[in-house]
C-alpha cells in the first residue's frame, strides 16, 4: 500500500450560516413591537440609519388599556378606586386599638400577602425582626384573618377554605372536618374511601364539594387583577365586494430613514478610515431596507394564502377551520415550511370578526372513514359537546368518546388523542367529573 503526506485541495459546496442570514431569519419571525425595538436598538450603533417614529409611542406595547365592564369587577374595588388589598385591609382596622409598635407588626403582616391574599411570610423572622414573641406575630396574623375579605391571610388553600366556612351563616361542621383532616383524599376524589372512614353517603360528600366550589380560592386577587387589554395585529385582512385582501397595519412600526447630510460630509473629508467605517453602515443600511421589505413581503403572501386556505373560515357564519399544515403553505408558495413557521411567529390578523393568532389557522388532520378529514379544532369541539350533554353521575370514558366519535361522526381517533384534546380543554378525567 503506497501511503504518502501531502497538501491536496478539495472543491465543496457548503451552505455557510452567515451573520447577514441569520439576521435575515431573525427579522422574519420578530412581531411589530421586537422589530421596533430592534431598529431602535441598530440606530445607535449606526449614525447614518434614522428611525422615523409612528404614530405611536416608542414604548407601546402589544397590549393596550381600554375600560373595563363595571360588572365584570369584582365590587369594582381596584378598579373603581385604586384601593390597594393593604389600604383595604388597614382601613378596617380601628387604630385605637393597636399602639405604635403593633401598627408595624401589622404592616409589616400584611406586606407579606401575595396577589392571592395568602400569607407567603414567615412569623418567627417578623418577630425576630420586630423583636417582639412568636405567640404575638401569630395573633397578629390571626387579627387580620378576620378581616374582609374572607379567607384573607390564610397560609394555604386548605387554611383559606376554613377561614371562610367560618363566615358561613349555616352549620358546616361536616365541611370543616372534611377540609380539616380528609383534605388531600377530599381533593383528589377518593370520595368512596372518604365516605366509609367518615361512614356517611357519597352524596353527602358531593354536597360538600358543591358548598366549597361557592367559596373564594383567591381572595386577594381583585385588589389585583390587571386592566383588559386588546391585541395590536401585525396584518388586517378586508373583504370588498367578495374578495379579501392584506395589509399590513399602518403606524406599526417606525420608518427607516437615511442621514444624507452626514454621509455626504464624511464623504468629502478624504479620511479613509471615516469613508470605510461609512461604506460598512451603508452597506447595513441597505441590508436593513431589503430585509424589511422581505420580511413585509412574506409576512403578507402567508396571511394571504391563509385566507385563500380557509374558506369556511372567512365565509361562513361559523368561522370552522379545515385542516391546514404550514407545510402545505409552504408548498404553496414555494418556501421553506420553517420561514412559515417563522413568519407566523406571535403574529396577529386583524379581520372584521376579531383579531386572531396566525398560528390559530393552523392544525393537524383527522382521519374519517371517508377520504375526507377533520381538523383538531372541530374534533375538540365534538369532544367538548359530548362531554357537555353526558351525565354526570356516569361520565363518558376517552375510550367511549373515542368509539362516539367513529360511529356518529366517522373520526377515526386513539383513546390517547381524545385525552390529549380533553386535557388542552381544561377538563378532567371521567372520574373527576363524576358526581354522587
Amino acid at each position: 500500500m503506497n501511503m504518502r503526506i501531502g497538501l491536496l485541495q478539495q472543491q465543496q459546496t457548503r451552505l455557510s450560516m452567515t451573520q447577514e442570514l441569520s439576521q435575515a431569519i431573525a427579522l422574519l419571525q420578530y412581531n411589530a413591537q421586537e422589530l421596533s425595538s430592534f431598529l431602535e436598538a441598530r440606530a445607535l450603533d449606526n449614525p447614518l440609519l434614522e428611525i422615523v417614529p409612528s404614530g405611536q409611542p416608542k414604548d407601546r406595547s402589544r397590549k393596550k388599556s381600554v375600560p373595563r365592564d363595571k360588572e365584570n369587577d369584582i365590587n369594582g374595588i381596584a378598579s373603581e378606586t385604586g384601593t390597594t388589598l393593604e389600604e383595604h385591609l388597614l382601613s378596617q382596622l380601628n387604630p385605637a386599638r393597636f399602639h405604635k409598635d403593633e401598627h408595624r407588626l401589622i404592616r409589616q403582616v400584611i406586606l407579606n400577602i401575595d396577589e392571592n391574599g395568602y400569607f407567603r411570610g414567615d412569623i418567627n423572622e417578623i418577630a425576630l425582626n420586630l423583636k417582639v414573641t412568636p405567640a404575638h406575630a401569630e395573633e397578629c396574623l390571626h387579627e387580620i384573618q378576620q378581616l374582609d375579605p374572607p379567607g384573607i391571610g390564610a397560609r394555604n388553600l386548605q387554611e383559606c377554605l376554613l377561614l371562610q366556612l367560618d363566615r358561613i351563616g349555616e352549620k358546616v361542621p361536616l365541611a370543616r372536618v372534611i377540609v380539616e383532616g380528609y383534605f388531600p383524599e377530599f381533593a383528589e376524589k377518593k370520595w368512596k374511601k372518604l365516605a366509609k372512614d367518615l361512614r356517611i353517603s357519597l352524596q353527602e360528600v358531593q354536597e360538600i364539594y358543591d358548598l366549597l366550589q361557592k367559596l373564594n380560592p383567591r381572595p386577594g386577587a381583585a385588589f389585583h387583577q390587571e386592566r383588559a387589554a386588546y391585541l395590536v395585529p401585525d396584518v388586517v385582512a378586508d373583504c370588498i365586494n367578495g374578495q379579501w385582501s392584506v395589509h399590513l397595519v399602518e403606524g406599526n412600526l417606525p420608518s427607516i430613514g437615511f442621514n444624507d447630510e452626514m454621509y455626504n460630509s464624511l464623504t468629502n473629508s478624504g479620511d479613509i478610515q471615516a469613508i470605510k467605517f461609512l461604506q460598512d453602515k451603508y452597506q447595513d443600511y441597505q441590508w436593513l431596507t431589503k430585509s424589511i421589505r422581505q420580511r413585509n413581503e412574506t409576512l403578507l403572501k402567508v396571511a394571504g394564502k391563509i385566507i385563500e386556505k380557509q374558506p369556511f373560515f372567512f365565509s361562513a357564519a361559523k368561522r370552522e377551520l379545515i385542516p391546514l399544515t404550514m407545510k402545505e403553505i409552504a408548498e404553496s408558495l414555494d418556501i421553506h415550511e420553517s420561514t412559515v413557521s417563522r413568519a407566523v411567529r406571535e403574529k396577529y390578523l386583524g379581520t372584521p370578526f376579531g383579531t386572531f393568532e396566525l398560528k390559530s389557522f393552523f392544525s393537524s388532520g383527522i382521519g374519517t372513514v371517508s377520504e375526507s378529514s377533520a381538523s383538531s379544532a372541530q374534533v375538540k369541539k365534538l369532544i367538548a359537546a359530548i362531554i357537555g350533554h353526558e351525565d354526570k353521575r356516569q361520565p363518558v370514558s376517552d375510550q367511549d368518546i373515542a368509539e362516539m366519535l367513529k360511529e356518529n361522526e366517522g373520526l377515526v381517533i386513539s383513546r390517547r388523542t381524545v385525552a390529549k384534546y380533553r386535557e388542552q380543554l381544561g377538563i378532567g378525567s371521567s372520574s373527576k367529573r363524576k358526581r354522587f
